[in-house]
Order: structure tokens, then sequence, then C-alpha cells
């Protein structure tokens, strides 16, 4: 059984198809990526997994749970954490605030033990903040960890806001364009802490990409959309040599 399963999804608005009859699967422990032109459906996939949206037709599961009985506020208790195209930080709060929003699914304490600051709410935030310590130097935020976010470099709050998504502990990481707006720097070190995601965390990574370099470098798998529609499904290599593919990228005269 794979970890997560799209079965034959469908969405449409209105007279649009988005996702066309979507079959594909995710491995536990693989780095799979979802390419595509601009409007292939690649982050409307995501917000189906997320529970954004609520397909015509198909199935999908998570580790053998039909996602489809979750609603959105329960995706992440599930074990998925998801990054966004556009960075969804609190921008009047610090770095470490913002990490700690991602241990919200770990609080097991009542709203009265909030209040009264109980022992239970005191061991339970230590806890928290080691685990939020532990991503901070993971992505070498150190520096940036009291810091506002409204006065961060870009490519630093993308790193924020990987880091959240990491605070969550979770099993499945949805990354929407994590190179999107990197430097050639910056989207190196995506690279490498793509791979140690993966290898030391133990987390499977489900990405959505445009630049084919971090795609090549760090992905198993590839499964390539147009129109939502699969175009073609396999290594990195093999994708990138695919007629329908190239055809979709840089038109007929191309192939």
């Amino acid at each position: 059984m794979s970890l997560l399963e799209i079965e034959h999804a469908t969405l449409k608005f209105g007279g649009v198809v988005a996702v066309n009859d979507l079959s594909f699967s995710v491995e536990e422990g693989e780095v799979y990526a979802i390419v595509g032109p601009n409007g292939a459906g690649k982050s409307t996939v995501f917000n189906l997994i997320s529970r954004f949206y609520q397909p015509h037709s198909g199935r999908l599961s998570f580790d053998g749970q039909d996602l489809l009985q979750s609603k959105a506020d329960a995706v992440a208790d599930l074990g998925i954490a998801r990054t966004f195209q556009n960075i969804e930080l609190f921008d009047h709060a610090t770095v470490l605030q913002n990490l700690l929003v991602g241990r919200h699914r770990h609080r097991r304490s009542t709203l009265m033990e909030e209040l009264f600051f109980s022992p239970r709410v005191r061991r339970e935030e230590r806890g928290h903040r080691a685990a939020v310590e532990e991503v901070i130097d993971f992505l070498d935020l150190q520096a940036y960890r009291d810091k506002m976010i409204a006065g961060l470099p870009y490519g630093v709050r993308k790193v924020v806001e990987l880091g959240r998504a990491l605070a969550s502990g979770p099993r499945l990481l949805l990354l929407d364009e994590p190179a999107s707006g990197l430097s050639v720097e910056e989207t190196q070190d995506m690279r490498w802490w793509i791979d140690d995601i993966r290898k030391q965390m133990g987390i499977t990574v489900l990405m959505v990409e445009h630049d084919m370099g971090l795609v090549s470098s760090v992905s198993d798998r590839v499964l390539a959309l147009a129109d939502g529609a699969k175009l073609a499904e396999g290594t990195p290599a093999e994708v990138q040599a695919n007629p329908a593919v190239i055809e979709a990228y840089l038109g007929a005269g191309a192939v």
C-alpha cells in the first residue's frame, strides 16, 4: 500500500477541467515531484490533498485512510503538512513564534489549563520549544530566531515556512514551488534540505516545482501534467526525454 494514493480524480471549475481523471501514488520515503506548464493543475492537486477542494469524482487516500472523509482542518492531524507558493506567515510575529504555530496539532491541554498555565501546559510548552529548536538548528535559522518576519529577506521567509511545516512533525510534506524566488545559492541549500528531510527525518516529500535542476537532483520519480491530465511518469531523465512533455513545454516543433 502506498502512503498517498490518488485514483481517477477529476475537478472542474464550471466548464474548465482543472484535474482530469488523474491517478498516481507516492511511496513512503521517496521524493516525488509534479511538474508542468503554468495552469497544468499542479497546485490544484495540492489543494485536493489539503482538502481545500472537493473532487467531482475519484478517490484520495493517505496511509489507507480515505482523505475525502477529512475536513481541511483535520489534514494536519493525519500527518500532512504543506508550504504555499505565496508565503503564508505571521509578519508581526518572530521566527520562533511562527514555528511554534506548527506545533498546534500536538497540543493536548484544555482552555482552562492554558488560562492558568498549569504544570501540564508548562511541560507541553517545553516539549514544543525543544522540537522547534531542533528545526531551527536543522535549517540554520539561529540568527533569525527572535526577529520579526516582516523584516526578513524573501529567501529566509521561504525557509521559515518550510520550518513551520517541519515543526508539525509530518509524515508527508507538500512543497509548493520551494525554489520559487530563490537565488542560485538558496536553491542549492533547498536541495540539501529536501535531501536531508527525506534521509535524516524520514519524511516523504511531494513537491511542485518548475526548476528542473532541483527536480532532477532530489526526485526519485516525476509526474508531468498538462491541462490537468497525466503526460508522463517516471524517473527525472525519463520524463524529460518524453516527447509529450517536450511538446507541452516547448511546442510541437521541438519534438
